[in-house]
């Protein structure tokens, strides 16, 4: 990997060549503040309670001085570290980024969380593994049910912890942490930092290391003038979203972001195919490359440049209009220097955001940062995009009536008259005017989606908020509907165990899911009407505290 000359590299922090080997093959080219700041003491075996939005790289910086302890290629079963957080969505990120920085270690590393087959994570704990990534609600059922052997525990990682607290886990992760070593490191990172969260920490943490990535603030004045766009899109769909953003705002030139030198080089072989004129630029290429690219960007032979966020640092490019974040940045404080490339000496400019449906809490962090609103669209539909292509044809073709000089083309239009009506003619004509842009006709409708509902405080599942008796409210997302739970007191159920329960099968969150009733052999349970029949059908295929439980829509008053 390159050693980039103003600041930290994964090298300097000491990590082991197989580490360094899979994030230079990843294309990562300096660690983020919070990386920076988090290994050395994890390597070194100490607790630590960080707090830091999502999105400031938190993964890679508990990832890695996991992996960097761990014995090569290890045989032993019983796992060594455990990842405990709150959705199956996360759960799958994290475990992903297990395997790709730990791949040359041999690293078994197995997400559990509910919605998938538990024979095979069964299977998978008998085989053996070295790190466990896992939800509350499923990590304990495995406890339950002896599958899950927490004894040869060094680290445990409690990641988004605020939000676990918020969906009901509060006893279940005391109750998990309780079957871990008392010998154990023990790792907490949280967005937040509420009391009964630092009390929690207070029991379980030994003398941490405490670590806030503090946030910049732009200076008083330098606002720039930018138009700030954020557009919710399916990771999946991304490549096609940034396409079809980028035909309706026709840049001017633009500069488009990317985490990894990999994606840099993916995303601009894409563009390329689109018909863009994109050129690459990372760590990873040589001075003189590096300078080549600025002149063409500069020269107006590309319009668009992937880079990463190192290779662009410094970069003024007076012809930008338009800065795009493929990805959320990986902390607040980059999206301020980012957008601050446009918007320069009175001109406007556009920061354009593609945010995961689960990023709603790190934008609006962004948001507090900036200092300015971002407002959230979705992705332009087919007919959005067929409708700018046709003002822009418009645009051109009053361009050229303006300009004159259209005598030499009079005999052909008479000629036609002859034949046909003059409008036809015009017609024609805007048809090869349009058709002669090369545009390429996108039919493929992009998926609409939306963040994950946030009504500021989330319900928590654990708090005397949810009353017996009270009346089904509509949600943000719409009506609710009321299910019935044939388990109650008498089976020990609280509303933490219905909130893991449907968390852990679904795609719903804490906040999602509304009143509950505790009686003495069922419960109520309120969620979002659109989702109760999948509700339903999660609930009645897992056990709650280890029972199957009767479900279906409560017959009483809706």
């Amino acid at each position: 990997m390159t050693d980039d000359q103003d600041g930290v590299t994964f090298e300097r922090l000491g990590l082991r060549p197989e580490l360094l080997g899979a994030l230079g093959a990843l294309g990562y080219e300096e660690p983020t503040p919070i990386q920076q700041e988090a290994i050395p003491p994890l390597v070194e075996g100490r607790d630590l309670l960080g707090q830091a939005a999502t999105g400031t790289g938190k993964t890679a910086a508990f990832a890695l001085p996991v992996l960097e302890r761990l014995t090569a290629h290890r045989r032993e079963k019983a796992p060594v570290a455990l990842v405990l957080l709150p959705t199956r969505e996360l759960a799958v990120q994290v475990s992903e980024a297990f395997h790709r920085y730990g791949k040359d270690l041999g690293a078994r590393v197995l997400p559990v969380y509910g919605g998938a087959p538990i024979v095979r994570q069964l299977r998978s704990l008998e085989s053996g593994v070295d790190v466990v990534v896992a939800t509350p609600g499923r990590a304990l059922d495995l406890l339950n049910r002896g599958s899950l052997d927490l004894g040869d525990v060094a680290t445990v990682v409690l990641d988004e912890a605020d939000e676990m607290l918020d969906m009901g886990f509060a006893e279940d992760l005391e109750a998990i942490l309780d079957e871990t070593p008392e010998t154990r490191q023990t790792v907490l990172f949280s967005a937040t930092m509420p009391r009964r969260l630092d009390s929690l920490a207070r029991r379980h943490l030994r003398d941490p290391v405490r670590i806030t990535i503090a946030k910049e603030q732009a200076a008083a004045g330098e606002a720039p003038r930018v138009r700030q766009t954020a557009y919710v899109v399916p990771r999946a769909a991304k490549p096609a979203a940034l396409g079809r953003v980028l035909d309706i705002e026709a840049p001017t030139a633009a500069i488009v972001f990317c985490r990894t030198r990999e994606e840099v080089d993916s995303l601009t072989e894409t563009l390329n195919g689109r018909g863009y004129r994109a050129e690459a630029l990372h760590g990873g290429m040589s001075q003189e490359q590096r300078d080549r690219v600025m002149g063409r960007l500069r020269g107006g032979t590309a319009d668009l440049l992937v880079a990463t966020d190192v290779a662009a640092r410094g970069l003024d490019i007076e012809q930008l209009t338009h800065v795009v974040n493929y990805d959320v940045p990986s902390a607040p404080e980059s999206y301020v220097h980012r957008i601050g490339r446009v918007g320069r000496a009175g001109r406007e400019g556009v920061a354009i955001t593609l945010a995961e449906p689960r990023e709603h809490r790190m934008l609006k962090t962004i948001e507090r940062v900036a200092g300015a609103p971002i407002s959230v669209q979705t992705v332009p539909t087919v007919a959005d995009l067929r409708a700018r292509r046709l003002d822009l044809t418009r645009a051109s073709l009053r361009e050229t009536l303006l300009d004159g000089d259209l005598d030499g083309f009079r005999v052909v239009v008479e000629s036609l008259a002859d034949e046909f009506d003059l409008v036809e003619v015009a017609l024609a004509a805007v048809k090869l005017a349009h058709e002669a842009g090369g545009a390429v006709e996108d039919d493929e409708e992009i998926p609409q989606v939306s963040f994950r509902p946030d009504s500021g405080k989330a319900p928590r599942a654990g708090n005397g908020g949810r009353d017996a008796g009270a009346r089904p409210r509509r949600s943000a997302g719409g009506p609710a509907a009321r299910l019935f739970v044939g388990l109650g007191r008498e089976a020990g159920i609280r509303p933490g165990d219905l909130v893991g329960a449907i968390t852990g099968e679904t795609g719903l969150t804490g906040r999602d899911i509304g009143a509950i009733e505790i009686h003495q052999r069922f419960a109520l349970v309120e969620v979002p009407a659109p989702a109760a029949d999948e509700v339903i059908r999660a609930l009645k295929a897992t056990m709650i505290k280890g029972r199957k439980a009767t479900v279906r829509r409560d017959k009483g008053p809706a």
